[in-house]
């Protein structure tokens, strides 16, 4: 065996990536071992974000294939792109063992100090992390090529079910019957997220332990939502307080925390309570293009610890604020997003079809579609092409780390909320405006919202105790049929 197979010198590739390796530390062993991917113990030793760095340029490129644009697309595109099923966990799975374990394109302590690093940033990391391969083999542009190969297909396939949706879904009794039982899966989905992303959202960045503070700001943006402050405030204000607390100025921090609420104390005396409107920016009132673009680029911005932290901001923007979009529908976006092979922030692409429908008809729909999607991805895209060694001296700056950390407490507060929230628009529905039932039907209705209830349960159950990687799509596919035989109406 040859040293470049069993050995591992760090290099550059030409593009400016600057990729090195260090020993003795195992703490993002540990958070790929916490999100559900597998680290044996025979494995080498994962460098972490926060260990030192060389930045000496080598040339060994040995384990690298020489690969043109083209077939880096169609690599990515049939490796990863296609077979993107069970959500993140899979997808990052499945890239590991293709070109860490078998192909050996780069060792697992320098896999492991990437996907560290992209953790901690916005967007989806399996899409990150094929970007990070893409420009290992081809530069920036290869990084790009790799990204769409990985993207396209699950952009293609929600772009044909939200046109199927639009043109068939509405009037239909037999769609209608299947997302009705789809909804209440969902809202299990997010719950399930909530405990998902906490698993390593509550992990001191220095310890690795339990951190209560962090735990403490969760609690406290759950009460700022229900409160109804602004979430982008939230972030803003917990991001810059722990940061504060964790170089040890919590005197400041505190007083920081302190502006917060008595801001929100003046507000209430001089404008009264703040509608739930208040919650989000009014960057999408109108769901014309550039408006759908923006949604996408701020959403795609603060997708911190995972696909489902976009759902708040974006149901803030579409359902709540604009009204342009049903909550029932937007839970049906994301029950599609859960049964084809993409990230789940594809659920995009179907809020800016309907967005775009609602504005100007079917063609402002593929564009509204293909625009929301852009600004979703674009940030993930910059911060990858941006180069992993200027990413790893960012996420090594102290501030800023304390700074994410603290948003991704927050986050998972904010997530809470919106999953009590989805969750009961999921199981309790109720008559349409200025329709009387009369006693049959409030029975039906009530057995109907009974049923939604059962689903809620056992899919959120499942979803715990089942480990199997495409659970997710398995629930879906039985809710959708069990649909046909629950809420038909005759």
């Amino acid at each position: 065996m040859s040293k470049a197979e069993t050995d591992y010198t760090p290099y550059t590739s030409g593009n400016g990536l600057v990729e090195v390796e260090d020993e003795k530390n195992d703490s993002a062993n540990t958070s790929l071992s916490q999100t559900g991917i597998d680290v044996s113990p025979n494995q080498e030793p994962a460098a972490t974000i926060g260990s030192p760095a060389s930045l000496n340029e080598f040339e060994d490129n040995t384990n690298l294939p020489k690969m043109n644009l083209l077939q880096i697309f169609t690599f990515f595109f049939v490796e990863f792109g296609l077979m993107a099923w069970g959500g993140p966990v899979a997808q990052i799975a499945r890239i590991k063992e293709r070109l860490v374990i078998k192909r050996r394109w780069i060792t697992v302590a320098r896999f492991n100090r990437v996907y560290a690093v992209y953790q901690m940033l916005p967007g989806p990391e399996a899409a990150e992390i094929c970007m990070f391969f893409g420009c290992l083999v081809g530069g920036r542009l290869g990084g790009i090529v790799a990204g769409l190969g990985f993207i396209l297909p699950g952009f293609l396939a929600m772009l044909l079910l939200s046109y199927l949706y639009t043109i068939v879904g509405l009037d239909n009794v037999y769609f209608n019957a299947s997302f009705r039982a789809l909804q209440p899966v969902v809202a299990a989905m997010v719950l399930k997220a909530v405990f998902k992303i906490g698993e390593h959202a509550f992990v001191s960045n220095k310890t690795k332990k339990f951190n209560r503070v962090l735990f403490i700001l969760a609690l406290l943006s759950a009460l700022q939502s229900a409160l109804r402050i602004n979430y982008f405030i939230t972030l803003g204000v917990f991001g810059i307080f722990y940061s504060l607390w964790a170089r040890g100025w919590k005197w400041v921090a505190g007083g920081v925390m302190l502006l917060n609420y008595i801001g929100y104390a003046l507000y209430v005396v001089f404008k009264g309570v703040p509608s739930p409107t208040a919650l989000a920016l009014g960057i999408a009132t109108v769901p014309d293009m550039p408006h759908l673009l923006a949604l996408g680029l701020v959403a795609g911005s603060l997708s911190f610890g995972g696909a489902y932290t976009a759902i708040p901001f974006v149901q803030a923007e579409a359902v709540i604020l604009g009204g342009w979009l049903a909550k029932q529908t937007f839970l049906d976006g994301i029950a599609l997003g859960n049964i084809i092979p993409a990230p789940l922030v594809i659920f995009a692409t179907f809020v800016g079809f309907q967005g775009g429908n609602t504005f100007g008809g079917l063609g402002h729909a593929f564009a509204g579609s293909v625009l929301m999607t852009f600004g979703m991805f674009l940030p993930c895209f910059l911060f990858t092409i941006a180069g992993h060694s200027l990413l790893e001296r960012i996420c090594r700056n102290e501030t800023l780390a304390s700074f994410f950390d603290g948003i991704t407490g927050s986050v998972v507060g904010i997530i809470a909320i919106t999953a009590m929230d989805i969750t009961k628009a999921s199981i309790v529905q109720v008559p349409k405006p200025n329709v009387i039932l009369d006693s049959v039907g409030l029975i039906t209705l009530a057995a109907r919202n009974t049923l939604s209830a059962v689903i809620f349960v056992l899919s959120f159950s499942l979803l715990n105790s089942v480990r199997h990687q495409y659970i997710s799509i398995l629930l879906v596919i039985v809710a959708a049929i069990a649909g046909q035989f629950l809420f038909i109406d005759n």
